[in-house]
């Protein structure tokens, strides 16, 4: 858990710890408040029993007021208030407790609750008597009930009292607890921040004394003392970071040093070699030159061979030898050089007739092209690749016609060039190795002109920045295989014609 911690970005120690300090501390106000005014609830509710008694008090006195007005007056008001009045204390003295206990407050609640019912019962006797005329019984029920209000009063008051007393008794506990309340939360705040600093100053500890050696190893660097030696943290912080980045840097200064001084020794070394170079480098301009001489003197032989085929009507041979003689030109002149895809399509066509002839056989060749696309300038030999490759391992000797077929159109903002044929198709692990620039030297062999797919991958790929410019696709063995190039429009250069 500790090392958890301390792989933590500063950031996020900072937070935790912010929350952990701000929701201790929301957590005891909080908790602090709920108590305060729970206690404040209860004292509110202290005096709600004398209250009540006294709404009971009163409701007896309107009882006993209203029907003695009543006997006096006969006023249908009385009347009226009287059982008004009579049915709110029936409802209040249903309050009262009822069972039997050895509380001595629910024993006086439950004898005044029997009196009162009594009390009732004579009361509604003496109005029925009152109403009914008969002065001699209304007489005898109300001296009863008179009494019997005495009475009720009399207990009513003692209860009052009673939980008079108790509510102040339970009023001052309250307050107390209250102020005990407010002592314990004042502690426990004041525990809380003593514990925050600490954290706090653990964590600023934690931070500042890595970050003391990184400084005094950045002055001792500064001086020029590249030998130092300091502990890396543990920790995977933004100080444990700088710091391994740091050290690292220092490694490499020490390393930089001393390759330069091994340099210095190597150069020593070569200067004493330098006019050995010289003479090196003179020979190979020499084999340079010779070099060049040699596709010109090819030229000029294959252009003989026309010449001596015309003299002799063979027409055929002279055409097959110019075409040869064209397609090396080509292959010779524009290698390092632009070209348009009109060049490139009739080096294809070259190329096609030349196959033709050396196999004996017509090459089911097919090409859609937008005319419009002719001018268009890309990198010389593009084209020929992918059709060579589509002939010597897709169509030769398979077992059904094959088909090359040549497609160039526009699709929005991008030229697309594919090269599709119906022949032996290309394995994954085989068409892995061709995107990456990893052909088998078997493969290379067959290349007649040297030019294969890896080196028009890479020359597509640096032309125009973009890695997907030239992408292969096969089902498999026997299902064919696409080439496809694509170049975006806005980045090759067009001649003026080209819109």
């Amino acid at each position: 858990m500790v090392q958890k911690i301390k792989d933590m970005s500063i950031g996020t120690r900072l937070i935790i710890l912010f929350f952990i300090i701000t929701s201790v501390t929301y957590g005891v106000n909080i908790y602090m408040y709920w108590n305060i005014n729970k206690s404040i609830t209860t004292i509110d509710y202290v005096y709600v029993s004398n209250a009540d008694l006294n709404v009971l008090t009163n409701t007896l006195e309107n009882v006993q007021r209203y029907m003695y007005e009543y006997l006096n007056t006969k006023s249908s008001d009385a009347l009226k208030n009287y059982y008004l009045n009579h049915e709110k204390y029936n409802e209040l003295i249903y309050d009262l407790n009822e069972t039997i206990t050895d509380n001595e407050i629910d024993l006086m609640e439950r004898k005044i609750r029997t009196m009162s019912l009594e009390y009732l019962d004579l009361t509604n006797e003496t109005i029925q008597a009152k109403r009914g005329r008969n002065i001699e019984k209304y007489n005898k029920y109300y001296e009863e009930a008179s009494q019997m209000y005495s009475y009720i009063s009399t207990n009513i008051y003692s209860l009052n009292n009673e939980q008079f007393e108790r509510n102040s008794n339970n009023y001052y506990t309250l307050l107390e607890s209250l102020k005990y309340l407010e002592i314990i939360n004042v502690m426990i705040l004041l525990i809380v921040g003593l514990v925050s600093m600490f954290l706090i100053t653990i964590l600023t500890k934690n931070i500042t004394k890595p970050l003391k050696k990184l400084a005094n190893s950045a002055n001792e660097v500064a001086r020029g003392n590249f030998n130092i030696e300091f502990d890396v943290p543990i920790s995977n912080d933004e100080i444990g970071i700088v710091t391994v980045a740091f050290k690292k840097m220092i490694i490499n200064i020490q390393k930089y040093i001393k390759q330069i001084k091994e340099s210095m020794e190597y150069e020593a070394k070569l200067k004493e070699n330098e006019l050995l170079m010289k003479n090196l480098l003179k020979d190979a301009q020499l084999k340079y030159l010779q070099a060049q001489i040699n596709p010109h003197f090819l030229f000029n032989t294959l252009n003989a061979g026309v010449q001596l085929a015309i003299i002799e009507d063979a027409e055929q041979t002279g055409l097959f030898i110019e075409k040869t003689a064209e397609f090396f030109r080509y292959n010779i002149n524009k290698i390092n050089e632009d070209s348009t895809l009109e060049d490139e399509i009739n080096l294809v066509d070259n190329y096609i007739y030349i196959m033709s002839i050396r196999l004996f056989q017509d090459i089911n060749f097919i090409k859609n092209v937008d005319e419009s696309l002719l001018k268009i300038r890309v990198p010389s030999m593009i084209l020929q690749p992918p059709i060579e490759n589509a002939l010597n391992y897709g169509i030769r000797d398979i077992d059904w016609e094959g088909r090359i077929e040549l497609n160039i159109y526009r699709e929005g903002n991008n030229v697309c060039i594919s090269v599709i044929d119906n022949g032996r198709g290309i394995s994954k692990e085989v068409l892995d190795d061709i995107m990456k620039g990893e052909p088998k030297e078997a493969d290379l062999e067959k290349n007649s002109n040297g030019i294969g797919l890896k080196n028009v991958i890479s020359r597509l790929k640096l032309y125009f920045d973009n890695d997907n410019v030239l992408k292969i696709y096969s089902d498999g063995e026997g299902k064919g295989t696409r080439v496809t190039i694509t170049i975006p429009i806005d980045k090759y250069v067009m001649t003026d014609n080209f819109t």
